[in-house]
């Protein structure tokens, strides 16, 4: 089985990222094929991730797709490489608020390191800290003894003295430092309101972000520590995530159209594989540069992304945003997320948009983040009639009003109050809501039925 380290740390802003992803990059400029996941529903490290290994970033979630199917998917994304690098989310034990499973929360990264038989390198934010990081080692450690702390990255060390003392804190706990990263050795990544930007985004730029990584981690980390780590984590067998035995293909090969390019990143790369398997032939549409869809396209996918940064772009190509509204008349097939839903309604912050949806979508200073527990409040192209669901939610757009027509989702928030989200009509789902496809494939096929219907 493939060698595999997850990547952790006590919290957010320690430095997962960079470390995770200069790794990936290093370890696959020393010959190495590297699989790189991300723990948790987050679409933009996976695209760090992308660049860094050279084949696609994965997402592994128990909360979206179940803890059955994360060894399938790991094994599935890691065929044909030889070390795979997991990079966690938020701290080690944090996981969905109120799901508690033997390793910490559910979903969290301790969570996925139980499921995968990983050990942990554990990446520590150092400033501030002397002698205290040894309680906070102890504590880490200690708290579920089930999850394998194997070793430590220091990060923002300060000086040579700053270092020494930090590796006695280590060695007080018994804890192998792997590689310690100086302050002075930050990588500048953009961020805007959601986060990082993503790496589509920011193009040639987000290529040097990456190789700087990989020079910082190469010149602070100890890569044959790793290595050795990931080598020694325990044995995992059982199936490989397929997508062709998730659903029953159509014939015809109808033409599904996936938005694509700078402004439509959001996306998992199971979500692809299985309209393949379905019987579809997908084709990319950039909304930004393409001013048609794709010859022949009987059915549309319109995934999350940031259109909010580059609404007078989209808007500005009025041929395709026309043809999209006339493809919705003709009653197509249209499945929209997030992203896809902004691009969907009437305007964008002032910008004209396609129209397809009845409704304003605008910036606001609040973000709407976490996962839901979604019922289909009607039947569509997607969804029978009270499906259930668990999506994530993040964002801060809102749309007036909210569910014009017959909203796609009602849920109930951690207080018990209902709420509607979304629009839905027969040939149309559009949501804020993200699923991951490889959790529930029933809807993949359902969509790819409902082109080849249209096709013919």
């Amino acid at each position: 089985m493939v060698a595999r380290i997850v990547i952790a740390a006590p919290g957010s802003g320690n430095g997962k990222t960079t470390v995770a992803t200069g790794l990936i990059a290093a370890l696959r400029a020393r010959g190495h094929v590297v699989a790189p996941f991300k723990v948790g529903p987050d679409y933009i490290d996976p695209g760090y991730h992308t660049l860094a290994a050279g084949r696609p970033g994965r997402n592994l979630d128990p909360v979206l797709v179940g803890t059955q199917r994360i060894g399938p998917l790991f094994r599935h994304g890691a065929t044909g490489a030889d070390i795979a690098v997991v990079e966690g989310v938020m701290g080690l034990f944090d996981g969905r608020v109120g799901h508690h499973v033997e390793e910490g929360g559910l979903g969290s990264t301790a969570h996925v390191a139980g499921l995968l038989s990983a050990p942990v390198l554990l990446v520590v934010d150092a400033r501030g800290q002397s002698t205290s990081l040894a309680a906070l080692l102890h504590g880490f450690r200690s708290f579920r003894p089930g999850v394998r702390i194997a070793g430590v990255v220091l990060n923002q060390v300060g000086s040579d003295r700053h270092e020494q003392v930090l590796r006695e804190a280590c060695g007080e706990v018994g804890l192998p430092v792997i590689g310690a990263v100086r302050r002075a050795g930050e990588v500048d990544v953009p961020s805007r309101h959601l986060g990082l930007v993503p790496a589509a985004e920011h193009g040639a730029p987000a290529v040097r972000a990456v190789e700087a990584m990989a020079a910082l981690i190469e010149s602070s980390v100890d890569l044959e520590a790793v290595v050795r780590l990931a080598r020694s984590a325990g044995p995992l067998d059982g199936p490989v995530w397929v997508a062709a035995d998730e659903v029953v293909p159509v014939s015809g090969r109808p033409v599904v159209a996936v938005a694509g390019g700078p402004a439509f990143t959001f996306g998992y790369a199971e979500h692809a594989e299985l309209l393949r398997a379905a019987g579809a032939e997908v084709a990319i549409v950039d909304p930004l540069r393409d001013s048609r869809l794709p010859v022949d396209t009987a059915g549309l996918v319109l995934p999350g992304g940031f259109p909010e940064a580059h609404a007078e772009a989209l808007s500005a190509n009025t041929s395709l945003r026309d043809e999209v509204a006339a493809f919705a008349r003709a009653g197509h097939p249209i499945h929209a997320e997030c992203g896809g839903l902004l691009y969907l309604a009437k305007h964008l912050d002032g910008h004209p948009m396609s129209g397809v949806i009845d409704a304003e979508a605008t910036m606001t200073p609040r973000l709407l983040l976490g996962y839901r527990d979604a019922v289909a409040t009607a039947g569509s192209v997607l969804h029978t009639e009270g499906s259930r669901v668990t999506g994530h939610e993040f964002h801060r757009t809102r749309l007036t009003p909210a569910h014009p027509g017959t909203p796609a989702w009602t849920w109930r928030d951690h207080e018990g109050k209902p709420h509607q989200e979304g629009f839905t009509t027969g040939p149309l789902h559009a949501s804020y809501l993200h699923t991951h496809p490889a959790g529930n494939p029933t809807p993949i096929a359902r969509f790819v039925r409902a082109a080849a219907q249209v096709q013919l």
